[in-house]
């Protein structure tokens, strides 16, 4: 079965810093365009971030100028680079291929926290 781990989260300061990595398995990773998700408390999930066509992006106006995204196919991983945190960035972090696949199921994903 596919899977899908993230880590990297944590508790972190407004105007911080985090890296959240995300490992996939049973897939063939450089065959799918890869994003990243959150889910805030109370709100439904929501995609952030992906790659498109090749190596493009595209963000959520919510997160541009401050996350990049990049993976490593031959690690099969993928990145988020997250700068100038805010305290609205608090949330479960997923990633998971775009467009989602049924039989791809969601990893437990890695908490972030954005407060002082």
């Amino acid at each position: 079965q596919v899977q899908f781990v993230e880590s990297g989260g944590g508790l972190v300061q407004p105007g911080g810093s985090l890296r959240l990595s995300c490992a996939a398995s049973r897939i063939i990773f450089s065959d799918y365009s890869m994003g990243w998700y959150r889910q805030a408390p109370g709100k439904q999930r929501e995609l952030i971030c992906r790659f498109t066509s090749g190596s493009s992006t595209n963000y959520a106006d919510s997160v541009k100028g401050r996350f990049t995204i990049s993976r490593d196919n031959a690690k099969n991983t993928v990145y988020l680079q997250m700068n100038s945190l805010k305290p609205e960035d608090t949330a479960i972090y997923y990633c998971n291929t775009y467009p989602l696949y049924s039989a791809y199921p969601w990893g437990q994903g890695t908490q972030v926290t954005v407060s002082s």
